[in-house]
């Protein structure tokens, strides 16, 4: 499956993309010249388990946090089937709906706010929630801001630890309570949980090499949201 979710990417990227992107006018002096615009170094960590499943991503400081969302979804292997928000300061951001009222709570838009933004009023460590049911809390760090490098396209992996809980697996409880019946051939509940699965589980495994085709393939749409990589799971 993941040759396959691999090779449609590659076959999906447009030739032009990249060109258009750095060709806009948001990236380009007023000479006309393309600029390399800064880069945040950005660490996310998931809240409640150990060993930490954490990734480390270098990203365009233009990005907004709709941006930062497909990111984290890559990097981390979700699959966008739930809903999401950032917390920042006291406000969420999201996809504001018009139910937001009836539950008496503002949601400003996530595609308003850029990065840029939250670092220029000193704002470097934030909170993103996806699955509300199953409350995947992650840490987002902006450790640093650098400039980026002519020859690499953004965003770009960096590293990481640790296989992604999947989804639907009730929560971090569920999550260990899986990781104990996957990992162990003697476990009452070890056939149920590969079949449930649907393969076997390395937690050791971030499958780095399809996190960085599909970041490559982000980058070449210049930050447009990406559908593809929210069928399968890495």
């Amino acid at each position: 499956m993941v040759g396959t979710v691999v090779g449609e990417l590659a076959n999906s990227v447009p030739h032009e993309a990249r060109r258009r992107y750095l060709n806009a006018p948001e990236h380009r002096a007023s000479n006309g010249v393309s600029m390399i615009e800064p880069i945040a170094r950005v660490r996310i960590a998931l809240q409640d388990l150990e060993p930490e499943i954490w990734r480390r991503v270098d990203v365009p400081l233009s990005s907004t946090l709709a941006a930062l969302h497909d990111i984290i979804q890559v990097v981390f292997c979700w699959t966008d089937s739930h809903l999401h928000e950032f917390v920042v300061g006291g406000r969420v951001y999201g996809v504001p709906s018009p139910e937001d009222a009836y539950y008496e709570r503002k949601v400003y838009n996530a595609a308003d706010v850029r990065l840029k933004t939250l670092v220029d009023r000193g704002v470097n460590r934030f909170l993103y929630v996806y699955d509300f049911g199953d409350n995947w809390r992650h840490d987002v760090i902006v450790e640093e801001v650098q400039g980026g490098e002519a020859d690499t396209k953004y965003p770009c992996f960096v590293d990481g630890s640790r296989r992604c809980p999947p989804e639907d697996v009730g929560g971090p409880g569920g999550f260990m309570g899986f990781l104990e019946a996957v990992l162990d051939p003697e476990h009452e509940e070890h056939e149920r949980m590969i079949e449930w699965y649907g393969q076997p589980f390395d937690p050791g495994d971030i499958d780095e090499k399809t996190v960085r085709m599909v970041l490559q393939d982000l980058a070449a749409r210049g930050g447009e949201p990406l559908a593809r990589h929210r069928s399968p799971e890495c």
